[in-house]
């Protein structure tokens, strides 16, 4: 390496050095080099340390390794340092890492084939790359091809894409892909598809050329160059092709793991066709020609189904199925004829065994005779002066004769078709300019070379030649362009190898001369090689070890070639006799293919051409004998004489070169092999590119980028307001060295290396700026924690002191605080124990006094009492006997009965469950009410009566209570009588003892009741417990069955919302979708009206200049208005016959066929509209749905409610079973005396009878509410059903209202009124016939509600089921049959909807029969015009001269004239800023509605047609400028409003006022007409998109991506500006300011025509689309973009759109979000990439990006400054694995092209008609106002 770089050898410097495996090897030093020093101290990458030698004669140093912010760049030039370590290093990264395939090396494009099928190729990046400079976008095979097409075209010179590379490098595909880009973008100048069948054209080539070797499943077996021609126009007219060198021994043999040609195979799998069994083809195994390479089959390739395309391919271009057939039948005769087996006869002659079957079948598909054949395989014809001898053959020479045989008939007709594919794409149109794709073999070395290899190798040698020349002539030119000095570069010329090849006594001359020699053979032409060549040229060698060989020093490396089977293969001899038998055979096509050889001029057998082209092909010398041999050409000099002219076709083109590299010779997926990559580097001469670059100055900036990278190295003193002088200072001060840098006009050249060394340096001052920045934010973050620490510190120790402070505190009040409370504790301790004494004596007192006294009076009361008891007692005993009896009665009553009702109830409950059950409840449920409210009054009176009957025992209780009292006084007075009668003491005490005896008996029996009456209330409350709970857990399952019918039912409702929803949005879906593709459809359609009308002022004009003035049919432009819009088919027809009877010299099969496309066209816009109105009407029937649903959720809520009543009333059922129970309970124990009023048992069922009653209370009010609930919903029911069925008499008595307010047609004629009476009396049959059918729908209501019954049946038994399966059955069942009886009520009132409507027309024609009866018997003759207007003059004239009715009169002849100055001369610029907007829509339906007042329906007609026409016309004229196609798209949607607005549908006049419905049309019905203006506007809006679109188009990438609107964000990275300044064009850089000024003049424009407001929301959210999808398809498409600073600008340039949108109202328009997707790749830009967090958050950020697209921005992805971090492959493949599931479209590109379908919504106008005045501006005095 060169030492001027030495002093960038540095420690961390890193370099290249050489490697046995990886050629070059990356390693970074660990010690500074200083001069002298014969080693280097390197680090690898492995960690592992090595010591770098010297080379001690050279002292080179190791290379320089590039920063890594240079790695991945687009154009190998733009490299620091340029040498091959980079440019493979920079090609890996690319190719493995990023998966790109294609980089710029200057002007050469490195294409590496990655053996897998990529998403680049689609049309939408073909037009991506359409219209673009070649450095903007990436690298691509098609930005090549646009290149020569751009240039082609603004040179005006024919250009040359040359493709090469070694076999499998993908030159072929390369080649394919050109084809591709040309026949796309230029399209064909006629109909016959020329660029169709310039790409039919490969799969022939391939079939018959192509074959598969050890490096390529697909390689071509020879050269072609193919010439696409264009017109003036630059579009497609034709093609010519020419091929080089077919390898025609692979006929005959082929390698191991090789294969034959394609076709073979082709043949041999497609043998099972019944077209292809007269071949008696087989396997492939079974012929000698295909089995050779023992591989017949490739891996994923079905032969049978390249054989049809082959052979659609042959049809595409013209080559019928009999030629086909005869094609076939000649492939199959040469694998035949390889089976053929020869024997040996003797030693110097050989046989053919009789009745060979393959032999035999040669000859029957050649036409040839067995015996023949099988003589002339077997033996020569040799001619002397005198005499002919038949000389016969051995077996060797026989076999080679036949298989020389085979391979001159494989190549005779390989010739054929080659001549017959060019007839196809020949042209009768003159060429303008042509560019030719040259695919070509690359350099090629094996173990063994031939003769091919040889041709091949020579062929590169002269390639590379015009190569290093064309290369070396752009770089003088880019430096005269720049005015700077430059010396001669010295570069690698080959001339001397070319010399040695082809010069006088070179390689070719001394071959053809030993082929002349009689006895010439390869070992003598050996020897003369040696003796000419050996010491006289230095790149001539011979082998050591070898006598038949030598060795050439090509550019690329050395050859050995084996002089073997040179002499034969140049001279390509065919025995004479046999090639005669062939000519004589009666196969017409075998005959053809070698009279055509007679003929041909060139190794490919083509003709010249004609027709303007320019044909490159060896003319014949027509004075040569064909016979004598000394004349013929060897296979050497045709092809010397072919390259010559080649290379004179390239020499006159401007070269385009693409050079393919195959990466492994496995066949592996982007595996990349260092090795192979660079010998073909080195052999394609990428390498010599870079040298000759490297040479000069290869790096190269502008001034203003070269200031803008640089500013950081510049003071403030050094910038001037001169850029350029600034830049020169400062490289001055910089690099010291002058020679290392160049100033030019506009740039700065730099030689190899300085770039990286001013890298250097700005590296080096943004580190230390960066080490200042991070010492003093260490320094402010270390003082900010050391004091927040001290403030810490102090804080802490103020709380600790105070906490300290507050303890001692604390403990100083507690002291005190116990001191005091042992004071007071003591204190009470005391007062307590003297208040327990006090109290204690207090007490025994008490009770001892007490005690005394109660023992006094006890035996005071028992003396007297006893006399008392003892009767009491007596009477009690009897009664007590008489009670137990009677209660045990009572008891066994009750438990029998309990046993009954329990069965009672449980029978109820089973029938509560039942159906019948709840048909009994659902059919009298009205009457239960009312019985359950009886009831309830008369439970209410039962308890009223028992609240009397216990206040009648209380009352009962206080009489005997105050009996007691009395008997109490009576006995204190018998106590008196006691104290007197102190003597009968002792009888009395033995009567004590004896009632004693008898209080303890009955004291016991008193025991044993209470004991009875305890266990009967025990069990009566556990009994009320027991049912308590009972009903408490039925009131839970009740409430959990509430609460799960309700979840259920709004589970049910937000189901139905969302599948309404989800339905709906798919509806809209499916109708935007059919709009779209109706809309697409009619932009077809009026391209192909354009089309057609070109091509009718082409016959026109051709018509003139061949006729003179002879004129086509005049009546078409004078009856151009008499035809409608459904009429212009036949109209188009009728132009297209008159133009065929013009002239005849034209062909009428584009004329048939535009009009079959129209008719089609026709035919499917007819079915779309249907399909649309289809659509419309299952939109309109979801809506009907909907509320069906809604209804259906209602009736839901009343069965709940319904089943919520029926609980209630089985609940009353049970509280009045519970009432009962009680009642009887408490009369039966109302008798015990323990039962008494007052007793704990009587308050306890008290409390229950009060409970009991407040629950029937709250039951009551419950069923109160459901009953009114009830009532309203039938009040509601019934009131729809009146309201459904009163419709029909409301719709017909509105359609009679609309008849009775057209008075005029009574004033027409006073003598109608019979007729009139007798209209009436149909009107009155009418209405009675109406009457009968809302009978019958009364009817059909009235089985609507059996219906319902059933229903509701159905539902009941449901209920049997769970209860979620119950619900959901339910509910079911209703849905269904809901909407089946809305459907069918919807579909019957449609049907008496159309039948008013016909009604309502019938009765419109029969008036103007009437009308015009009456008018004939009034005036005779008279016209129809004067039948409307005069009936009408005499009543309208008062009311005309009051006030104006909104219409404008004209006469009929100046129908012209009104539509000349309103739509075709008007300007809409002063229409715009001083009339209001929409006048020439209001003007024109003005005029349309005088003509419909006076029922003139021609003149209605003419008037729509002419308006349709003329504004296509006018479109058509101006259909570039936005202003005009904005003014019409406002006007004819203003007039398609006026037209929906007063045409009095109901839909249309409920936003009118009444004066305006006065103004409706009364006489046509013009809904079609609405149609077409609707399409009409459709048309207008696309082509306003589309001129919207063209002003954009150039302003987007500029203003959006490439202009820095935040200055100072995005760096400038060192590229070297290596475009091809050629297709730079000069033009204004755009910004986002230019954006936005063009929005805002889309906007005002549109506002100032008075566009609705709805379209002016479609037209932006359109623009806004085009906006982001051009800029993310870029995006994508440029790696230099991809970065994070550009993510920065992206996003604010965003944030400036939405605030214009938020300043102009328009952020509800849908435009922001089509800018989503460039939002998130701006985004994605910006998120940090290297986590598997940060994978997680990009997957779930961009949604609104494919797959294909987040992997290619990740991909392209590109640090600016060395901080900045490339994206690992790693996490690519992440983001891979976790968007792997989702199911999208694999396409990289938006689709800038589409169009969201567009509505016109109904915008009714205020504006009164009458109120309009005509300015006279407008030059319209004719019109009159009516």
């Amino acid at each position: 390496m060169n030492r001027e770089l030495e002093f960038m050898f540095v420690d961390c410097a890193r370099v290249w050095i050489p490697d046995a495996e990886e050629v070059w090897r990356s390693a970074e030093l660990t010690k500074d080099y200083n001069n002298g020093d014969v080693s280097l101290q390197l680090l690898l990458e492995d960690g592992a340390s090595l010591e770098h030698k010297l080379d001690p004669k050279t002292k080179n140093l190791p290379y320089l390794r590039n920063p890594d912010i240079l790695v991945g760049e687009n154009d190998l030039t733009a490299l620091s340092y340029l040498h091959e370590p980079a440019v493979l290093h920079n090609l890996k990264v690319r190719f493995v890492d990023s998966k790109l395939i294609y980089t710029y090396c200057g002007i050469v494009l490195v294409a590496i084939n990655p053996y897998e099928t990529l998403p680049i190729y689609g049309t939408d990046i073909i037009n991506a790359y359409s219209g673009q400079n070649m450095g903007d976008m990436d690298p691509h095979i098609f930005a090549v091809a646009e290149e020569a097409y751009k240039q082609m075209a603004r040179d005006e010179r024919n250009q040359s894409i040359i493709v090469s590379g070694e076999s499998g490098a993908g030159k072929t595909v390369s080649a394919k892909y050109a084809m591709r880009y040309f026949a796309t973008v230029s399209g064909s100048a006629s109909e016959a598809n020329i660029e169709d069948k310039v790409l039919a054209s490969n799969p022939i080539m391939e079939a018959i050329g192509n074959a598969k070797t050890t490096r390529n499943d697909n390689s071509s077996r020879f050269g072609k160059y193919i010439e696409i021609g264009f017109d003036n126009r630059y579009r497609i007219i034709g093609a010519n092709m020419r091929t080089y060198l077919l390898e025609k021994s692979r006929v005959v043999f082929q390698a191991d793991e090789e294969r034959n040609y394609h076709i073979f195979y082709q043949l041999c799998a497609s043998s099972h066709l019944p077209e292809l069994k007269p071949l008696k083809l087989g396997s492939a195994n079974d012929f000698s020609y295909t089995r050779k390479g023992r591989s017949p089959v490739i891996e994923g390739v079905d032969d049978t189904k390249e054989l049809s395309n082959t052979r659609h391919a042959f049809s595409l271009l013209g080559i019928n199925e009999s030629y086909q057939m005869g094609l076939f039948q000649v492939l199959a005769a040469i694998l035949h004829l390889g089976n053929v087996e020869i024997k040996d006869r003797d030693a110097d002659s050989s046989i053919i065994p009789p009745n060979n079957s393959h032999l035999k079948a040669f000859c029957d598909l050649v036409g040839v005779t067995y015996q023949d054949m099988s003589q002339w395989l077997c033996h020569r014809k040799l001619k002397t002066a005198t005499e002919t001898y038949v000389k016969p053959l051995p077996r060797l020479q026989a076999t080679n004769a036949r298989d020389a045989l085979s391979k001159h008939i494989y190549a005779k007709l390989f010739n054929w078709i080659v001549e017959h594919v060019n007839k196809a794409l020949m042209t009768n149109i003159k060429q303008h300019s042509f560019i030719g794709v040259l695919d070509i073999y690359g350099f090629e070395t094996f173990e063994i070379n031939s003769f091919e290899q040889f041709c091949i190798n020579y062929a590169n040698e002269k390639l590379q030649q015009q190569f290093n020349m064309h290369v070396f002539k752009l770089e003088q030119e880019e430096y005269m362009k720049e005015q700077i000095p430059w010396t001669l570069i010295d570069f690698y010329d080959n001339q001397p190898c070319i010399n040695l090849i082809e010069a006088k006594m070179g390689i070719l001359d001394l071959l053809d001369e030993e082929c002349k020699m009689p006895k010439g053979s390869d070992d003598s032409w050996a020897q003369k090689l040696y003796n000419t060549h050996l010491k006289t040229c230095a790149l001539f060698e011979k082998p050591r070890m070898s006598n038949r060989a030598f060795i050439i020093q090509h550019f690329a490396d050395k050859v050995e070639y084996q002089c073997d089977g040179f002499l034969e293969k140049n001279k390509d001899t065919v025995n004479e006799e046999q090639i005669n038998v062939l000519k004589a055979s009666k196969f017409d096509l075998l005959v053809e293919l070698f009279q055509d050889g007679e003929k041909a001029i060139s190794p490919t057998g083509q003709a010249p051409g004609t027709g303007g082209r320019t044909r490159l092909s060896v003319k014949p010398d027509k004075s040569r004998d064909k016979g004598s041999k000394e004349n013929k050409k060897t296979v050497g000099c045709q092809f010397r004489n072919s390259l010559q002219m080649l290379m004179d076709t390239l020499n006159a083109t401007t070269p385009h070169y693409v050079r393919c590299i195959k990466p492994n010779d496995f066949k592996m997926a982007f595996t990349f092999d260092p090795k192979r990559a660079v010998q073909q580097l080195r052999a394609c001469g990428v390498l010599e590119t870079i040298r000759i670059s490297a040479a000069g100055f290869p790096s190269r900036w502008t001034y203003q980028e070269f200031f803008s990278r640089y500013r950081v190295l510049m003071k403030q003193k050094d910038v001037l307001p001169d850029k350029k002088l600034t830049c020169r200072n400062v490289l001055e001060k910089l690099v010291q060295d002058q020679d290392k840098y160049q100033f030019g006009k506009t740039k700065i050249f730099f030689r190899a290396g300085q770039v990286a060394y001013l890298e250097k340096l700005r590296a080096d001052k943004l580190r230390a700026a960066c080490i200042r920045i991070q010492k003093t934010i260490r320094c402010w973050l270390a003082r900010k924690k050391y004091l927040r620490q001290r403030n810490a510190a102090i804080t802490i120790q103020r709380f600790t002191r105070g906490h300290q402070a507050r303890c001692l505190a604390k403990f100083m009040r507690r002291t005190q605080a116990a001191t005091i409370i042992q004071k007071y504790r003591r204190m009470y301790v005391e007062k307590k124990r003297y208040r327990q004494k006090q109290a204690a004596a207090l007490g025994m007192q008490t009770i001892l006094r007490g005690y005394m006294a109660r023992q006094k009076y006890q035996a005071l009361l028992r003396a007297h009492k006893v006399v008392i008891i003892q009767k009491r007692v007596r009477g009690w005993l009897a009664r007590c006997w008489y009670k137990r009896c009677l209660e045990s009665i009572v008891y066994l009553q009750c438990c029998i009965r309990r046993m009954r009702a329990r069965r009672e109830l449980k029978k109820l409950k089973i029938e509560a469950r039942s159906v019948e059950h709840f048909k009994k409840l659902n059919r009298g449920m009205e009457n239960k009410i009312m019985q359950l409210q009886r009831k309830i009054d008369e439970q209410t009176k039962d308890n009223r009566s028992v609240s009397e009957r216990l206040a009648s025992l209380e009352t009962s209780h206080t009489t005997e209570r105050e009996k007691m009292r009395g008997e109490l006084t009576r006995l204190r007075g018998y106590q008196e009588e006691a104290k007197n009668k102190t003597n009968q003491v002792s009888s009395l005490l033995e009567e004590l003892e004896k009632l004693k005896k008898e209080l303890s008996v009955t004291q016991q029996e008193k025991k044993t009741i209470e004991d009875w009456a305890h266990t009967y209330r025990n069990e009566m409350e556990k009994m009320v417990s027991e049912l308590k709970e009972q009903n408490g857990l039925l009131k839970t399952e009740k409430d959990d069955l509430n609460r799960l019918i309700q979840e259920q039912s709004q589970q049910m409702t937000e189901k139905m919302a969302r599948s309404i929803v989800q339905e709906t949005q798919q509806l809209n879906k499916e109708l935007n979708e059919e709009r779209s593709r109706y809309q697409n459809l009619l932009s077809e359609h009026r391209r192909l009206e354009e089309k057609h009308d070109d091509l009718k002022e082409h016959l026109a004009s051709s018509n003139v200049s061949k006729h003179g003035h002879r004129r086509t049919d005049s009546t078409h432009s004078s009856n151009e208005s008499e035809y409608t819009y459904n009429s212009e088919y036949a109209e188009l027809e009728e132009g297209s016959r008159a133009a065929e009877d013009v002239t005849r010299g034209i062909d009428t099969s584009l004329t048939l066929k535009l009009q079959k496309r129209l008719t089609e066209m026709e035919q499917e816009k007819q079915s779309l509209r249907d399909e649309l109105e289809n659509k419309e009407d299952q939109f309109q029937r979801a809506r009907a749905r909907d509320d069906a649903e809604f209804k259906k959720a209602r009736g839901a809520e009343l069965e709940y409610e319904s089943l919520k009543r029926q609980e209630l009333e089985s609940e009353n059922k049970k509280l009045k079973h519970n009432l009962a129970e009680m009642r009887q309970s408490l009369l039966r124990d109302g008798s015990a005396s323990s039962a008494a009023p007052g007793s704990p048992a009587y308050k306890v069922l008290l409390e229950q009878l009060n409970a009991s009653c407040e629950e029937l209370d709250v039951r009551k009010e419950e069923v109160l509410i459901l009953r009114s609930q009830l009532v309203s919903q039938k009040e509601a029911m019934h009131h729809k059903v009146e309201q459904h069925t009163m419709t029909e008499p409301s719709v017909y008595a509105q359609e009679v209202s609309k008849l009775k307010d057209a008075d005029e047609l009574k004033q027409a004629c006073i003598g109608l009124k019979d007729t009139n009476r007798l209209l009436e009396q149909q009107l009155q049959a009418q209405r009675r016939t109406n009457d009968s059918e809302v009978e019958a729908l009364r009817s059909e209501l009235q089985s609507v509600k059996e219906e319902n019954n059933r229903q509701q049946q159905l539902l009941a038994q449901n209920l049997q089921l769970p209860p979620e399966a119950r619900i959901e059955a339910s509910l079911q069942h209703e849905i269904t049959r809901l909407t089946n009886e809305n459907l069918d009520l919807m579909e019957h009132l449609e049907k008496q909807d159309r039948t008013i409507r016909k009604l309502k027309k019938q009765l419109k024609v029969y008036s103007k029969r009437i009308g015009e009866m009456g008018a004939g018997q009034a005036e005779g003759q008279t016209s129809p015009g004067q039948m409307v207007d005069e009936p009408i003059h005499p009543v309208n004239i008062p009311r005309r001269e009051k006030d104006f009715q909104g219409m404008l009169e004209y006469k009929r002849e100046d129908e012209l004239k009104l539509i000349k100055n309103l739509i075709l001369e008007l300007k809409p610029r002063g229409v715009a800023v001083n009339l209001i907007p929409g006048l020439p829509a209001y003007i024109l339906f003005m005029c349309l509605r005088h003509a419909d007042y006076n029922n003139d329906d021609q003149k209605v007609r003419t008037l729509l047609t002419s308006t349709i026409n003329s504004i296509k016309k006018i479109l058509k004229k101006r259909g570039d400028d936005f202003e005009t196609v904005s003014f019409w798209l406002a006007n004819t949607c203003r007039f398609l409003h006026c037209l929906k607005q007063y045409s009095g549908d109901e839909v249309f006049m409920k936003h009118n006022t009444t004066r305006q419905n006065e103004h409706c049309l009364s006489n046509f019905d013009l809904a079609e007409y609405r149609q077409v203006i609707s399409d009409l506007a459709i048309q207008i809006y696309q082509q306003l998109i589309k001129c919207m679109e063209n002003i954009l188009q150039p302003m987007i990438v500029s203003g959006m991506l490439e202009h820095e609107t935040i200055q100072g964000v995005s760096g400038v990275k060192p590229t070297g500006l290596r475009k091809r300044t050629s297709s730079i064009a000069d033009e204004g850089t755009y910004t986002l300011d230019s954006i936005l000024r063009q929005l805002n003049a889309f906007h005002s424009t549109m506002c100032q025509h008075g566009t609705d407001p709805e379209l002016i929301k479609q037209v932006v959210k359109q623009q806004f689309y085009i906006v982001g999808a051009v800029t993310l398809n870029n995006l994508l498409l440029r790696k230099d973009m991809c970065s994070w600073s550009k993510g920065m600008q992206i996003r604010y340039n965003v944030s400036q759109l939405e605030e214009w949108l938020r300043d102009k109202g328009l952020m509800t328009c849908g435009a922001k979000e089509t800018l989503e997707p460039l939002i998130q790749a701006a985004q994605l830009l910006q998120v940090k990439k290297k986590t598997d967090e940060d994978a997680e958050a990009i997957c779930s950020m961009c949604l609104a990006l494919t797959t294909a697209q987040i992997v290619r921005v990740l991909n392209l992805y590109t640090p600016v400054n060395e901080f900045e971090e490339r994206v690992s492959v790693a996490f690519i493949r992440t983001i891979q694995t976790r968007l792997r599931d989702r199911c999208e479209s694999p396409q990289l590109l938006m689709d800038t092209k589409m169009i969201y379908p567009v509505t016109f919504p109904f915008n009714p106008s205020t504006l009164a008609l009458e109120t309009i005045q005509i300015p006279g501006s407008l030059n319209l005095a004719f019109l009159t106002r009516v």
